[in-house]
């Protein structure tokens, strides 16, 4: 029996021609039942190759949203090249965590049975929101609480893995959750915690334009959900706002 119409033209380079490359990864995630949200990695469904001819795509689409814009591109010097500026920010920087796999992370066993409180920060993060693709800066603090058992990563690549999630359009409480399970799957800790706090230009650059709020949200999982002491023994040694 032929396979559907979504897989062959997922899957068969010879029906490439004319098929946007857009479509041709979107077809094979439908294919795989795979999710594609804002937030979700998609790194898997990209062939070699793929990500230069969706760069080409997407430059065509936001040179129409500046032609739509009302904005003479051919003639002002100022924008005659931000369809592809603009393009190559989205696919390679600040949502690339969308479209590169997940940085090499070496994992090391507990050589010396750590077992005492560990934190990771401030490490910057930036993103952006879902609703409005507007930036979201701000800075997060992870704590560790190992056991023998425990795999050592180095302090870098906790900053590695955060700059991957948090480079996809993004809702904060959500991305702090994705941190916390590649970071507990990565390190299979006693307990795990995590506090980011971040500005949202969807809020202070428009709508309500305040400049000075902020979000603070936090995961704990383990022993920093049962053991109140050492809860706040983590959130003491966290610096307050503005510090």
């Amino acid at each position: 029996m032929p396979m559907n119409d979504a897989s062959t033209m997922a899957d068969d380079p010879h029906h490439d021609d004319g098929v946007p490359v857009s479509v041709r990864i979107r077809e094979r995630l439908r294919a795989a039942r795979k999710r594609f949200h804002a937030n979700d990695n998609i790194a898997d469904f990209i062939r070699p190759g793929e990500l230069e001819q969706l760069l080409d795509e997407v430059t065509q689409k936001i040179q129409a949203v500046l032609d739509a814009m009302v904005i003479d591109t051919a003639n002002d010097h100022n924008t005659e090249n931000t369809a592809r500026r603009v393009a190559k920010m989205y696919l390679k920087e600040v949502f690339g965590g969308r479209y590169v796999p997940a940085p090499t992370i070496t994992e090391f066993p507990n050589a010396e049975h750590l077992n005492e409180l560990m934190i990771v920060g401030p490490i910057t993060v930036r993103s952006a929101c879902s609703h409005h693709l507007c930036p979201v800066i701000g800075r997060l603090w992870i704590g560790i609480m190992p056991n023998e058992h425990t795999n050592v990563i180095g302090l870098s690549k906790y900053a590695r893995l955060a700059e991957w999630v948090m480079g996809r359009p993004q809702i904060q409480e959500e991305a702090v959750v994705q941190l916390a399970d590649l970071i507990q799957e990565k390190t299979q800790p006693d307990g795990l915690a995590i506090v980011m706090e971040a500005t949202h230009y969807c809020m202070a650059w428009r709508g309500v334009k305040d400049m000075d709020s902020r979000m603070i949200n936090s995961v704990m999982r383990g022993v920093f959900l049962k053991d109140a002491n050492l809860r706040r023994e983590f959130l003491s040694l966290i610096p307050r706002q503005g510090q």
